[in-house]
């Protein structure tokens, strides 16, 4: 029966986010289960295609990437696909009726990352997050107000503006993978072969700029929605605050992680000021 294929379909999206991302699993596991398996769906459908850029290095990435995005258009054509990851997505974009813009920006984000190595550009750098992460986020907050297209676009900006501070979180992180192995250097006017301090300072003014406008939109979320995506925040901020501390040139030297028992007490920090109101 079909019901027993989507189920399992269901099931491999949340396994990859459980997989990949303990930080992104805890927060989704924060959401009301009403939306919860939404996010694994949107999750599996990105993490899938952003492995395809970084990760499979013995393999024609373009090819793969080309055949990945024609079987999800046909998957959201005909509402089904033999591959789970894409078939569970399409669910919720039916569900939700999730503009094809969003899923299509993506895609030629990550199609960027086969060839673009280099940033030069305000405008390339914030096209490519736009792709990158404003639109997942934007896919999520579809899922967050239940598709209710008014109290979307009121929080769009805000949504937007969270997606980027984690990507570039993400950014800074990743420097020394993105730049050593992957050859890719996102931020423009920056030199990453001699990172200063008053170029990392630049970056996470920026980064804390679009924090501050993102959690403005936090408070505006559906209960269901709100604890899972502050959790997330809290994360995001605790990881750029230790980046924050770590001297310039050491970030392109070693990854800085929040180990588990931190997030845990970041857990029960968000929960109180949820449950306080606090937002």
């Amino acid at each position: 029966m079909k019901s027993i294929f989507d189920t399992v379909s269901r099931t491999c999206s949340k396994a990859v986010t459980n997989a990949y991302s303990t930080s992104f699993s805890l927060a989704t596991k924060m959401l009301a289960p009403s939306i919860r398996q939404d996010i694994y769906n949107i999750y599996g459908f990105v993490r899938f295609a952003d492995e395809i850029v970084d990760s499979f290095h013995d393999y024609d990435k373009e090819l793969l990437l080309d055949e990945f995005s024609a079987n999800l258009f046909k998957a959201i054509e005909m509402k089904i696909s033999l591959n789970p990851i894409l078939n569970s997505f399409q669910e919720t974009v039916h569900k939700y009726d999730i503009d094809p813009t969003l899923y299509k920006a993506f895609l030629k984000s990550m199609r960027l990352d086969l060839h673009k190595s280099t940033y030069l550009t305000q405008e390339d750098y914030k096209e490519y997050i736009y792709g990158s992460a404003d639109v997942v986020g934007l896919m999520c907050l579809k899922v967050f107000v239940n598709g209710n297209q008014k109290k979307y676009d009121e929080l769009r900006e805000s949504a937007m503006s969270l997606g980027s501070a984690f990507q570039k979180v993400n950014f800074l992180r990743d420097l020394k993978e993105d730049y050593e192995d992957l050859s890719r250097s996102y931020f423009p006017d920056t030199n990453l072969d001699a990172l200063d301090e008053a170029s990392k300072q630049k970056i996470i003014a920026e980064i804390e700029a679009d924090f501050h406008s993102g959690l403005q939109g936090i408070s505006k979320l559906p209960v269901e929605a709100k604890f899972g995506v502050y959790t997330a925040y809290i994360y995001y901020s605790k990881l750029l605050n230790k980046l924050k501390k770590v001297p310039s040139l050491e970030i392109k030297n070693k990854r800085i992680s929040v180990p588990n028992y931190q997030k845990a007490g970041l857990l029960a920090k968000s929960y109180i000021s949820y449950r306080l109101n606090i937002l």
